[in-house]
Parts: structure tokens; C-alpha cells; sequence
């Protein structure tokens, strides 16, 4: 017999990397089997300390900026993307580097420049100071690119010419208030281009959509994930407006206040698309110690997708 009392989860699927995720970190771990440590990455290469200190462990040195790398070692550019000036800067140094932008980002890269080609004033819908809107914005010069992060902007913002403006977004954004924003783009613009194709990336949509299943209903959600990570962040904000009573991120299991489990007896377990299953399977069973537990996983769709490495470690 156990005393233990009875805890029900559900575990959302899909859940924790995604492809541009995994590629990234593959990237690094390639580098430093062609080319030896240590290999340079400038920025984190994904936002996760567990993976960041693992590298680290195998001979990764992260850094800020460029400048503090030497000539004569690869640096590896960080999955969220980065702006024109660096990979320019690296190919005047003569540096081996690596472009570990997530394919999903570049995309979005591609059609803000194609837009600018075609003489139309770009809105950007992300959050300021995020690598990945830092990159985006500098594919492009200064000023050309305008950064919505609210309705309120998107209700705010005066264009050049109504009719020639496009818009695309961060890929890791809520995909709720990006509609929100959207709306409010198109009621006001209505000749507005959108993308072909949703920006927001097919793993934030899955991770999102199975956190509002889980979410529903639930005493209490528990993302894994790091505060800096965007897609982690949304995670939280998804799950109560879903209807979890209460969420909370966690970067690890040793950061969950047990006094959040007071009285809950329905849990939901999430992850962001940087964070590592192990750091899901080390909170489970930081639970497990406490409860018994009932784990039911709540699948929302199959992912299958891949992408290929870079010529200069695949």
C-alpha cells in the first residue's frame, strides 16, 4: 500500500525541440567533431542552459559578439538568426562560420526582402529585444522595417502609403495575439500582403495547441523551459488562457515550489521547443517521488519534419 496521494497528468504532444531546434544543436556538436574545440557560437544557440552547459562541457565557447572570437576557430551563428552585418563582418575576418538559423526563420528573412524589392514598407509583428526580431529587422537597413508588438501599435501606425505595405511575423509568437494583431492590420489596411503561409513556426502552433488541451480544465500547468525562451513564455500565457487555474515555467524540477501542487489534482506538463525530454523526464519523476501519478498523454499532431545540415558539417 502506498499513502501517496493521486496525482493526474497529462503530458501535452508534441512537446520540447522541434527540428530548427535540434538541427542547431547537431550543428555545434558536428563542428566540434570536424574542426575540434573549441568552436565559437555567438549568442546562445538555443535558449536552454541545460543544452548551452552541455556544450559548454564539450568544448563550446559562447560569446556576445564577433569580436570576441579569433580569426582561426569556426563560430556558429545561433538558430535564432542574425542580422546581415555579422556574417558580412565574418567573411571579411576570413572566418570559418557556421549559419545556424533555423530554416523556418530564414524564410521569414527571404520575404521581408522580397517585400522591400518590391518597394513596400515592411511591418515586423515579434517583441523588441528578441535575437530573432533583432536578426530579422537587420536583413534589412535601418529604419526600413517597423516593429508591431501590440493591437495598440498595429492601431497607432501610420504608413507611407496605405496600399503598398506588407507584414510578416517572429516565428515563435503566440498564435492567438498574432491574430489579434493581424485583424487589426487588415481592418486597417485592407490591401495589406500577408504571407503566403502562417509565419508563426508549425511547432509553436503544436506546442500551443496542446497546451490548450491540456490547459483546459487543469489545477495547474508546469512548462519546462527558460524565461528568455519566447516560445516557452506563450506556453504560460496559452495554458490560463485556456482555463489552467494557475501555470508556471520551470527551467528545471529543482524549481518547483510544491506548494503550487496544494490541492491539485489535475497537472498538466508542457515543454518549450528548446528544452531537452530529459529535463521533462527529471520533473515527472520529481513528481513521482511525491504522487502517484496517472500519465496520460494528450496528442495533438505527428511530427515529422527534418532539416538538412549545412555543407560545412554535414
Amino acid at each position: 500500500m502506498t499513502d501517496k496521494p493521486v496525482l493526474t497528468v497529462q503530458l501535452a504532444s508534441p512537446r520540447g525541440f522541434c527540428a530548427g531546434v535540434d538541427r542547431a544543436i547537431q550543428i555545434v556538436e558536428k563542428a566540434l567533431e570536424r574542426y575540434g574545440a573549441p568552436v565559437f557560437v555567438r549568442h546562445e544557440i538555443v535558449h536552454n542552459k541545460h543544452v548551452v552547459n552541455r556544450l559548454e562541457a564539450m568544448g563550446a565557447v559562447f560569446v556576445k559578439e564577433l569580436d570576441e572570437c579569433p580569426d582561426d576557430r569556426p563560430v556558429v551563428f545561433s538558430a535564432h538568426g542574425v542580422p546581415q552585418r555579422v556574417p558580412a563582418e565574418a567573411a571579411r575576418r576570413d572566418m570559418l562560420y557556421v549559419d545556424a538559423t533555423c530554416p523556418l526563420v530564414s524564410k521569414v528573412h527571404v520575404e521581408a526582402q522580397r517585400h522591400h524589392k518590391s518597394g513596400q514598407e515592411i511591418l515586423l509583428i515579434g517583441h523588441a529585444g528578441h535575437p530573432e526580431v533583432i536578426g530579422t529587422m537587420g536583413q534589412l537597413p535601418d529604419g526600413v522595417m517597423h516593429l508591431i508588438e501590440t493591437v495598440e501599435d498595429a492601431e497607432r501606425f501610420e504608413p507611407n502609403d496605405p496600399d503598398n505595405i506588407a507584414f510578416v511575423t517572429q516565428t515563435t509568437l503566440s498564435v492567438d495575439d498574432t491574430a489579434d494583431i493581424v485583424a487589426a492590420l487588415q481592418k486597417r489596411f485592407p490591401n495589406i500582403a500577408a504571407p503566403h503561409k502562417e509565419d508563426i513556426c508549425y511547432a509553436t502552433t503544436n506546442r500551443q495547441a496542446a497546451v490548450k488541451a491540456i490547459g483546459e480544465g487543469a489545477d495547474l500547468v508546469l512548462v519546462v523551459g527558460a524565461p528568455n525562451s519566447s516560445n516557452s513564455v506563450r506556453l504560460v500565457e496559452v495554458a490560463e488562457r485556456a482555463g489552467a487555474k494557475t501555470a508556471h515555467l520551470v527551467q528545471k524540477a529543482e524549481e518547483i515550489d510544491w506548494s503550487w501542487l496544494d490541492g491539485v489534482e489535475r497537472l498538466g506538463v508542457s515543454a518549450g521547443a528548446s528544452a531537452p525530454e530529459e529535463l521533462v523526464e527529471d520533473l515527472l519523476s520529481a513528481l513521482a517521488r511525491r504522487y502517484t501519478l496517472h500519465i496520460r498523454e494528450v496528442r495533438v499532431a505527428e511530427e515529422n519534419v527534418v532539416f538538412k545540415l549545412p555543407k560545412e558539417v554535414a
